[in-house]
């Protein structure tokens, strides 16, 4: 990947033309020297930014609507373009007018590559120049603007990264300084975000943030009505000059006072069926004070930010409920002499944290101990139910008949289709027991699942692939194999999900491969870190499905 790298590099710097390399997101992945000297920015200040955000100005210096940047279209669409028209914002703040061709390429760097060349079009470094008040955004920026506050902030569901977005929107385009506060679900309010635009990029004062004084309920105080969901209000530093009439007054005060803000306007974030809490915008190296068709345009705003604020509490709301119903589905492991056992569940990342994978640990009444790990089809409560009930049918058949694993899943598979809520499932179950010379055997039959991995406490790993049939549902009749091998002492037995070696871009081979390597890497770590450093370092970084995963490690030495 290096020698790829250099080659990129060459070929870059032997262009005439300032040139840069972009990814199917628009993130920059390679410049060249002339365009390090163009913009004014060492490579280290480019590579992994977005190009629009960090770049492109309008003739004014501020930033262009995502929907009308030319550029970041022929980026996004894999098309050839150009343009003569854009503006590039340097490291030293001023402007590079542009003419520009971007393309895609093939760079083996990246699944889809973009080729942008560009060169000056006329003086460059010029100072960005503000419009004046009153005139800041025309009609057709302010329309542009709304549908991207609309666009990206309900393209998240994470209340943080929609509120973070939120500033960045209105940050310089309409104010120098903007502010957050939220009410919380226990009626508390909380100053979630204090930001400055400073030299184009966005400064958070972590100084200025925090918990806030309850809401009184009769204060004329701009702020305060703002929290209760009154009007709009305009403010400046003299709002809060005289006696305060309650504790957020008092922090008003200091906020005009650390931020030397001489003009804000305050609006209500108000959804349908409460008050969420409200938005400042402050200016202070602007001098002019805000219009009414500023405060309008603020108020739609806002409308739209509070929109995808209630969705996203909804939807956290409604993760919490899922979360919690996922971990009483799930048991509890048994306390077992001799074997250290631990388990991990991480749900889909755009799931509402249920899905079908599932683990089970229990004592069997001749002592010996049965695991299972499976996963039912599906990232939904339907695949939670199914999980249920088939986690709890194998129980019951283990528990009532002294049978080897092959026949226990036999019985399972008989009535899952007449039974359980499943159409497609996959499981492990295994029966580890030891003798009286403290030896430890492990049997297993494998329904269409990942094999077990085998990990020695010397850092040899192998996956168990014998007793390996078909998925569960399929034929009923099917006869299943047992598979049997001696666990060494010290050793840990891994059982996972395929959320952990899957991957779009790789086959199963490599993520398996993967698997096995960290895990032998791992071996002499103790469970509870072997566990969670593999899965930070298998987990394929695109994946998309949850895993379960449950680990058991024997003691170190044999019985005598």
């Amino acid at each position: 990947m290096s020698g790829a790298r250099d080659a990129v590099a060459r070929a870059l710097n032997a262009l005439g033309t300032g040139a840069c390399l972009a990814d199917e997101r628009g993130a920059i992945v390679a410049v060249n020297t002339r365009g390090e000297q163009l913009l004014a920015r060492t490579a280290a200040e480019l590579v992994g930014q977005d190009a629009h955000d960090l770049l492109h100005r309008t003739s004014r210096g501020e930033p262009v609507p995502r929907a009308q940047c030319r550029i970041r279209a022929g980026i996004l669409a894999g098309r050839t373009q150009q343009g003569c028209d854009e503006w590039l914002e340097r490291g030293d703040g001023t402007l590079l007018p542009v003419a520009w061709l971007s393309t895609p390429c093939d760079i083996g760097l990246s699944p889809s590559a973009t080729l942008v060349l560009f060169h000056s079009s006329g003086r460059s470094g010029r100072p960005a120049q503000r419009p004046p008040a009153g005139g800041r955004l025309s009609e057709l920026e302010r329309l542009a603007l709304l549908a991207e506050t609309t666009t990206l902030l309900t393209s998240t569901l994470d209340i943080h990264e929609a509120l973070r977005r939120l500033v960045r929107l209105v940050l310089p385009r309409l104010a120098d300084w903007a502010v957050i506060d939220l009410i919380q679900e226990q009626g508390e309010v909380w100053r979630f975000a204090v930001a400055h635009a400073e030299r184009g990029t966005v400064v958070f004062r972590d100084d200025l943030q925090g918990p806030m004084p309850p809401v009184p309920q009769d204060s004329p105080m701009p702020l305060s009505r703002a929290l209760r969901g009154v009007a709009s209000s305009l403010a400046g530093p003299e709002t809060y000059q005289g006696p305060p009439d309650s504790g957020i007054a008092v922090e008003q005060r200091n906020l005009f006072e650390a931020t030397g803000m001489h003009a804000a306007v305050l609006v209500p974030l108000r959804s349908l069926h409460q008050v969420l809490g409200a938005l400042t915008l402050g200016r202070a190296d602007q001098p002019e004070r805000f219009t009414a068709s500023e405060v309008a345009l603020l108020e739609d705003i806002a409308r739209r930010a509070s929109l995808a604020l209630e969705n996203a509490r909804l939807y956290q709301r409604q993760r919490k409920v899922a979360e919690t119903m996922q971990r009483h589905l799930l048991p509890r492991l048994p306390h077992t002499p001799g074997r250290d056992m631990t388990v991990r569940y991480l749900p889909a990342p755009d799931a509402s944290e249920v899905g079908g994978d599932w683990y089970d640990a229990f004592t069997l009444p001749d002592g010996a101990l049965a695991l299972a790990i499976g996963d039912v089809v599906g990232h939904d409560l339907d695949a939670a139910a199914g999980m249920a009930q088939l986690r709890n049918m194998l129980r019951a058949y283990a528990l009532s008949q002294r049978k080897p694993p092959s026949k226990v899943v036999e019985w399972l598979d008989q009535a899952t289709r007449e039974i359980a809520e499943v159409s497609i499932a996959t499981l492990v179950l295994a029966r580890m027991t030891e003798d009286a010379a403290g030896r430890c055997e492990l049997s297993w039959t494998n329904a269409g699942h990942p094999p077990p991995l085998l990990v020695t406490r010397e850092g040899v790993a192998r996956y168990l692939t014998g007793g390996h049939g078909i998925l569960l549902g399929v034929a009923p009749d099917h006869v299943r194999p047992d598979a049997t091998a001696e666990l060494p002492p010290g050793a840990t037995l891994v059982l996972y999900t395929d959320g952990l070696v899957e991957s779009h871009r790789h086959g199963l081979d490599e993520g398996m491969n993967r698997l096995r390597r960290h895990a032998a890497a791992l071996a002499q770590r103790p469970l509870e870190s072997f566990t969670d450093q593999l899965l930070a370092r298998a987990r394929p970084p695109d994946n998309d499905d949850d895993v379960a995963l449950l680990a058991v490690r024997l003691a170190g030495q044999a019985a005598g």
